[in-house]
């Protein structure tokens, strides 16, 4: 039967417009279905992790980010300027940003560079701040370059499913695809109507987020600030506030959020009753519910994002999360559409980013319990607090937070294998990055090793093998990358009985060699 498309993703936000650039990168054809009929302006995410960053690099995207960043610190300067100019009390630059925990601010300055986890990331260590709404369009436009179908104001209302494919039914008809990708969020329609089991804990928070214009803000704190009814933040861009009340979820999540109830909840938190909001720019509720499937694959349906797994937005895990799911989906799917894929491989999806859900689950959820306004907490917050003046709690945060610490479980002993392939400087010029931006495979010889080299050469354009010396790393001799960054192999220089572990590496991730039976 025709296809339409070979994959189908239904949500065109970050987290689906990233799968659809990936799966049209390596020759996959791909319909993506997003109900707004415009990018979504609502304020969201400020900013993006280490394996964020380093898979936007990895696809030739820095310098647009670095942009990106740029008109963010200007943001950020201005705000100080007004708060200076109002006379605000608490007005003082604040020490080098490391991130937080439950708005425990962790200082850079305590931070130890020195720890192996900070080491190799190169150019996209220096780019993170990043907001969503900057980054979801420039995704929109790569996608538009590599000819990826983006159908706006389309809105998926049921699908039906069968071995050969998907049916996916529309408010602008139906369609036949080969897969079905659920991007579509929280209240994902795909997760509900594949009958995906959601189980998890129900809040306890009504949050709020908003951009407005407001005045009499001399008296609230900038930044995060805990008070005997919630807690509220001020900044770091004029206008920015985020109230959270520990009374229970919102009666009305869709509901307009309004000057009213904004000022409401901001006077009733911060205890300012001075404070008037004139006019809402963006603004958005949330809460502190965290779900997870227990797998992000039914059949020919997969899920991705918000739609796997749902928390609060303490830490700025959530877009991070997504943006690594379509990353590790996106090769893993196109190998499957395209007829290489080894066995099992697109269940490795699940069973590599299961974990990493699971624990940004756990963290956020020891966020809302530092955060309550009871003195229990209070009293932990103190604890909390007092660690994170230490080198070593500030790094071990930092290193959370990040996303530098983060590892797959993949076989073999090398300390760099399951780990982000560092950003190795080559003797010709280029950075391991560079090598990556087509989205195929890399095995780098660095030690001019035809036997190494001979391992790859039936793999045609699933690999690429480039030779070239590391001067800065003088004691790794080869290193097999997957088209997602990760390092599926790496051998030093001397170490025995490697190349067998090299032939395990590429069959488990791209398949039995050209001319080779299964």
């Amino acid at each position: 039967m025709t296809h339409d498309a070979d994959v189908v993703v239904a949500g065109g936000g970050p987290v689906g417009l990233m799968l659809a650039c990936e799966l049209a990168l390596a020759e996959v054809s791909v319909i993506v279905l997003e109900r707004l009929t415009e990018v979504d302006t609502t304020i969201k995410a400020g900013a993006i992790n280490s394996p964020s960053s380093e898979a936007f690099y990895r696809r030739g995207m820095l310098p647009a980010l670095a942009e990106a960043q740029r008109e963010a610190f200007e943001r950020f300067s201005s705000f100080l300027r007004q708060r200076q100019a109002a006379g605000a009390s608490t007005v003082r630059q604040p020490p080098k940003f490391a991130g937080h925990f439950a708005g425990i601010m962790l200082r850079g300055d305590l931070l130890d560079e020195s720890d192996p986890d900070f080491d190799g990331h190169g150019p996209a260590a220096d780019v993170g701040l990043v907001p969503q709404e900057a980054l979801e369009r420039l995704l929109g436009a790569r996608a538009a370059e590599l000819g990826v179908d983006l159908r706006r104001g389309v809105t998926l209302t049921g699908f039906d499913t069968d071995d050969d494919g998907v049916h996916v039914h529309t408010s602008d008809g139906s369609l036949r695809t080969g897969w079905l990708a659920g991007c579509d969020g929280g209240r994902s329609t795909v997760r509900r109507l594949a009958g995906f089991p959601f189980p998890g804990t129900d809040p306890e928070i009504t949050g709020r987020q908003a951009l407005v214009e407001m005045t009499g803000t001399e008296e609230l704190g900038a930044g995060w600030n805990w008070t005997k009814t919630g807690t509220y933040v001020h900044g770091p861009m004029p206008g920015r506030i985020l109230t959270v009340e520990f009374d229970g979820p919102p009666a009305d999540r869709e509901a307009p959020v309004t000057a009213e109830e904004l000022e409401e909840s901001l006077r009733k938190v911060s205890g300012v009753p001075g404070v008037e909001i004139h006019k809402v720019l963006s603004a958005t509720r949330f809460t502190d519910h965290a779900r997870q499937v227990p797998d992000y694959r039914s059949g020919r349906v997969l899920l991705a994002g918000d739609a796997a797994h749902v928390h609060s937005p303490f830490g700025g895990q959530g877009l991070n999360l997504g943006i690594g799911d379509a990353m590790n989906l996106g090769w893993k799917l196109a190998a499957t559409v395209r007829g290489w894929a080894p066995e099992g491989l697109l269940d490795t999806y699940t069973a590599e980013r299961h974990p990493l859900g699971a624990w940004v689950l756990e963290w956020t959820r020891a966020q809302v319990a530092l955060m309550r306004p009871e003195s229990h907490a209070r009293a932990l917050r103190e604890v909390i607090s007092e660690l994170t003046g230490t080198t070593t709690a500030t790094t071990f945060f930092a290193k959370k937070i990040s996303g530098v610490a983060q590892r797959y479980d993949l076989p073999g002993d090398h300390p760099l294998t399951g780990r982000s392939a560092p950003d190795l400087e080559l003797s010709d010029g280029t950075r391991l990055a560079g090598h990556l931006h087509d989205g195929r495979g890399l095995l780098l010889d660095l030690a001019d090793d035809a036997g190494v080299r001979e391992r790859a050469a039936g793999y045609g354009d699933r690999v690429r093998i480039r030779t070239a010396a590391c001067p800065g790393r003088p004691g790794l001799a080869a290193l097999l990358v997957r088209p997602d960054g990760c390092t599926a192999w790496a051998a030093d220089s001397g170490a025995q009985d490697t190349r067998e572990a090299l032939d395990a590496a590429l069959r488990s991730w791209f398949g039995t060699p050209d001319g080779q039976a299964a």
